[in-house]
């Protein structure tokens, strides 16, 4: 008989709806319960393409004996962190001060007043190396509750007082200059490793935000170090297990430091970020890697998880069925080398092993190997790889597929759309710009409301109940800023305007400046989530600093700027301390030093002399250059009013900081002059 989860849209909810355990999702209602039941309330949090959490989900809340405890001594709590990330960074932040580490499944217990006692991660069903069994946690806790009840109020509201005390020192009121940005990059020039690509050792991440840094680094300052690093980094990634060989698009990370066996989820966020790296790192370069990398992996996100309404799943499982009925880890991906032969034959699975990095050992489990790219020397014939390719795609096509979560997130989409506008800009690939353009078009008409606020997500084109969080407008505002630039459209102006007003209100302390996850008259939690550091994603913090910096050059609105200057002052703090964790918010304070530029395109729109200066203006590197074009007398966007056509031919001009080049019809000489 299903629970009460059967009525949401959460994917990840939905898997645990015909779970023994009696699940509530996080309500008023659920906590109310548990004061008059007398009960302590376990909080579950996960997300639909976590690998641990399917087999915590599989050992205990499938188990009928742990769940009939479950229901007789605790309030059972589920939640998405996709779906509500401050419920999740709330008691993450606890997870981690407590024990010094966090990570989902992540397995927290309440008071009725929603105060946190005890925490973990994932528990066993039996004990396991040192950690117990989940039954005995279970128990452990019911004891304590009922015999040491004072006890247990009191550890409570210590935590609580102690989360509290940890309000972010907003750092320097200054904006980070020259030397700060300096520091940064001799920080992860530390952390660099030269023999692989990356920062730090394994497991190792893509490193999407800090090289968007490096290469406005780069195109500001002229630094070959930032450039190299970025180059090597992503060419190490595309050649690695990381990065899907026959069908493009990125796993999660890398459990090793070489980028050979990947965790194999694939996520939205991570594929929209490292698109648009991969295209702008071709607009630093030109490097035909960077090209290819960019164009599959725009590709896979339309064809793999594009919705029936037009917005972008949220992820693709890790594990999918082996053949067996049994669900694994990576076996949608992996290949042996009888199973090359099985496909290809004996000659081609011979050059497919060598090409791809198959070995008899294996580089992954039980003698399969993750695809990878390891030669960088000696020529292979490129119809014959081709061919290969595409047969061992087809035949992976009929394993049985990861499960696609289908819940559309407001900031992850916002980010597809900043990619897939731009890629297909710059690639001459306007079925990338329809696709971002569905994508926003979504965003519009079902997750604004008429009040312009956002919901956090969607799913079958049902909204959720969920409201949006600051990396929600942020991120959204990126997107449709990316899309004014592209098409040329005011009404994506005018939209991101909307989002980044409710910002400055609703997200932003007026005293300090200092931003908020959560709205101010968002559901209070025991703390207001307040995080700057970039992670998995942009930080709402660094994304919104970046949006409000983009809106206010675009139209010259000061308090936007403003706020962004604010804003960045925690990049002084942090960058030259802990750049590897603060990309995105360096990333903007370069495009702040560098002005950033205003670029403005008068023409009409279908002179080709017009799309030439425009296609030279996107395709600039100085850091957060802003773009706008339309016909002389539009009134679309700002930038545009008074720009006048010179000689009556398609014109460009290049403003920074209240001063202005010369306006120029020759796309050489605008090139130029974004360069300087």
């Amino acid at each position: 008989m299903p629970n009460r989860l059967a009525h949401e849209t959460s994917p990840y909810l939905l898997q645990h709806a015909d779970n023994p355990v009696d699940w509530w999702p996080w309500s008023a209602d659920a906590f109310e319960e548990a004061r008059k039941s007398g009960k302590p309330v376990l909080l579950s949090v996960g997300y639909s393409s976590c690998h641990w959490c399917h087999v915590m989900a599989h050992e205990s809340f499938e188990d009928q004996e742990t769940a009939d405890y479950l229901n007789a001594h605790f309030v059972s709590v589920k939640v998405d962190r996709e779906e509500r990330p401050d419920v999740d960074a709330v008691y993450m932040e606890a997870v981690q001060a407590a024990t010094g580490q966090g990570g989902w499944p992540m397995t927290v217990f309440l008071t009725p007043d929603a105060e946190p006692f005890y925490f973990g991660t994932y528990f066993p069903p039996a004990p396991r190396q040192g950690s117990p069994s989940f039954r005995q946690v279970l128990e452990g806790v019911h004891s304590a509750w009922t015999d040491r009840r004072d006890e247990v109020a009191e550890v409570a509201e210590k935590i609580v007082r102690d989360l509290a005390g940890r309000e972010i020192a907003f750092g320097d009121t200054q904006v980070p200059g020259e030397e700060d940005l300096a520091g940064a990059l001799l920080g992860l020039t530390r952390d660099y490793d030269a023999g692989h690509g990356g920062f730090g050792g394994a497991p190792k991440f893509p490193p999407s935000m800090a090289i968007e840094f490096l290469l406005r680094h780069h195109a500001r300052t002229g630094a070959e170090g930032a450039l190299q690093m970025a180059a090597d980094t992503c060419e190490r990634m595309a050649r690695g297990g990381i990065y899907d060989q026959l069908a493009g698009g990125f796993a999660r990370y890398s459990v090793d430091r070489e980028w050979v066996v990947p965790h194999f989820e694939k996520m939205l966020y991570d594929n929209a970020l490292l698109c648009r790296v991969y295209a702008h790192l071709w607009r630093s370069t030109g490097s035909d890697l960077a090209r290819r990398v960019a164009l599959e992996t725009a590709d896979f996100m339309v064809r793999e998880l594009r919705t029936n309404e037009g917005g972008f799943a949220s992820a693709l499982d890790a594990d999918s069925d082996d053949g067996t009925g049994k669900h694994v880890e990576g076996a949608y991906y992996v290949w042996t080398p009888a199973q090359l032969r099985e496909v290809l034959g004996d000659q081609d699975a011979e050059l497919a092993a060598d090409y791809f990095g198959v070995t008899q050992e294996g580089t992954f489990e039980e003698g399969a190997s993750v695809l990878q790219l390891p030669q960088s020397e000696g020529v292979f014939d490129a119809e014959r790889i081709a061919s290969i390719r595409a047969r061992l795609l087809e035949a992976r096509g009929e394993r049985p597929a990861p499960g696609r979560d289908d819940k559309v997130v407001a900031a992850w989409n916002g980010l597809a759309v900043a990619a897939l506008a731009e890629t297909g800009a710059y690639f001459d690939r306007p079925d990338l710009i329809e696709a971002a353009l569905g994508a926003a078009d979504l965003l519009v008409r079902l997750h604004l409301d008429e009040h312009a606020r956002l919901a956090r997500t969607s799913k079958d084109g049902r909204v959720g109940a969920n409201a949006g969080v600051l990396e929600d407008y942020a991120d959204v505002s990126e997107g449709f800023l990316a899309l004014a630039a592209v098409t040329g459209e005011g009404v994506w102006l005018e939209f991101a305007g909307f989002l980044l007003d409710h910002v400055l209100v609703q997200f932003t302390d007026e005293e300090s400046g200092t931003l908020y996850d959560t709205a101010a008259d968002a559901e209070k939690l025991i703390r207001r989530p307040q995080d700057p550091t970039d992670n998995a994603t942009p930080s709402g913090w660094s994304a919104a600093a970046g949006a409000l910096l983009s809106y206010a050059a675009q139209t010259g609105a000061e308090p936007h700027r403003a706020a962004a200057e604010r804003a960045l002052g925690v990049v002084k703090a942090l960058g030259p301390r802990a750049p590897r964790f603060i990309g995105w918010g360096l990333a903007t304070a370069e495009a702040l030093l560098d002005g950033p530029r205003e670029v403005a395109v008068v023409g009409p729109v279908d002179d080709p002399a017009t799309k030439e200066l425009h296609r030279a203006a996107l395709l600039a590197t100085a850091p957060g250059a802003v773009v706008a074009v339309g016909a002389p007398d539009s009134d679309e966007l700002p930038l545009l009013a008074e720009r006048l056509l010179v000689s009556g031919e398609p014109t460009a001009y290049v403003c920074r900081n209240f001063t202005c080049d010369a306006p120029t019809t020759d796309v050489d000489r605008l090139r130029e002059a974004l360069k300087r």
